[in-house]
């Protein structure tokens, strides 16, 4: 496969300024990548047409297009991306809070939107819960390709370049097996004069690579971080992320402690509930204990069931027995309500789905 183009995404503002004279123009570039989401130098209606020439001959404006999307009841939408080289990933725009309007008609409050966006296609840890593990990994997303999916989605939902959204980085992928990358897309996320989403406004949820932990950590980049962690033993741990083998549980909870964190903020604890797997009560007291020296916050998830997999959905008065266990002793904890559940809610579902509707057209 001959090289990817690279996207003027993948830049900095500082680097495109060493890239593109005069340098002036750069910032007019920045704003129709960032403030008019242009998805073509077409749409740079005041840049030269001799500098659209030469630029177009190096680098695409936008890497990805919307090759399929659905929209849930809830407000959900999951999109499946398509990459220059036909590769396909996933991003979902999540409605996490709806505008609310007084009787005058005035909105007291805008609706708070969260993107959950992929780092890699495929991915290569292998959870067997988790249906993108099926596809393998085949490669790295650039940091142009990580940014251009909240362009994409930005622009697809009209949602103006200065309306404040967050950013989750728990989509197809292990964010932190693409460290480089993630962590020049956070910063091109925090560049002033492009989408201005701060480092608190980002978060890296991670399935345990403990020593890229440190690594993270040692950047500073002003993130949140999120721990898959699923279980609260190695043996049950391992079966569900065989990486486990060479992270388990103490490294990654040493790995917490090191991690800088905004003192008012806690660290998020990601547990996916699993019917008779993890949703007793012996596992309740078992996480209380794991997390004491921790200031953590749990999200207990239900677990979203796909065709082919063995494991199953918990009970809602289960998932309520854990959530009043943990906050009995002292730790904050909350059920996620599941979006999307009407759609292709599981990740890489909806890259499962598409792909086998490829196929089966393919054969007819």
């Amino acid at each position: 496969m001959s090289e990817l183009k690279p996207s003027l995404m993948d830049y900095t503002q500082k680097e495109l300024t060493e890239l593109i004279k005069p340098s002036f123009r750069v910032k007019q570039i920045y704003g129709w990548l960032y403030h008019n989401y242009a998805s073509s130098y077409e749409d740079m209606k005041n840049i030269p047409k001799a500098l659209k020439e030469e630029l177009s001959q190096k680098y695409l404006v936008n890497p990805l297009t919307i090759k399929h999307k659905e929209k849930s009841s809830d407000g959900t939408i999951k999109y499946l991306l398509e990459l220059q080289d036909g590769k396909t990933m996933e991003a979902v725009w999540l409605k996490m809070k709806d505008e609310l309007i007084d009787e005058s008609g005035n909105v007291y409050q805008e609706a708070k939107y969260t993107i959950c966006v992929s780092t890699q296609v495929g991915c290569k840890v292998g959870c067997t819960f988790c249906l993108t593990a099926k596809g393998g990994f085949t490669r790295d997303l650039s940091a142009g390709e990580i940014v251009a999916q909240v362009v994409t989605l930005k622009k697809d939902n009209e949602h103006k370049h200065n309306r404040k959204l967050n950013i989750v980085y728990m989509g197809m992928g292990e964010p932190l097996d693409n460290l480089a990358n993630l962590a020049k897309a956070i910063q091109i996320f925090k560049e002033e004069e492009g989408l201005a989403i701060g480092g608190k406004r980002q978060t890296v949820s991670t399935s345990g690579l403990s020593t890229k932990i440190d690594k993270l950590g040692e950047m500073d980049l002003g993130v949140h971080i999120a721990i898959s962690l699923h279980a609260v033993d190695d043996e049950l741990r391992s079966e569900l992320i065989p990486m486990n083998k060479a992270h388990n549980i103490n490294s990654i909870i040493e790995a917490v402690k090191r991690f800088p964190i905004d003192t008012r903020k806690r660290v998020m604890f990601e547990y996916l509930v699993i019917k008779d797997k993890n949703d007793d009560l012996g596992s309740a007291k078992k996480l209380v204990k794991l997390l004491t020296d921790i200031k953590a916050k749990v999200n207990l998830i239900f677990f979203n069931p796909y065709p082919g997999t063995e494991y199953k959905r918990p009970s809602r008065s289960d998932m309520v027995a854990f959530q009043e266990y943990l906050i009995k002793h002292g730790l904050l904890c909350t059920i996620r309500d599941s979006k999307g559940i009407d759609i292709s809610a599981a990740c890489g579902q909806l890259k499962e789905k598409t792909e086998q509707d490829e196929l089966e057209r393919e054969t007819l």
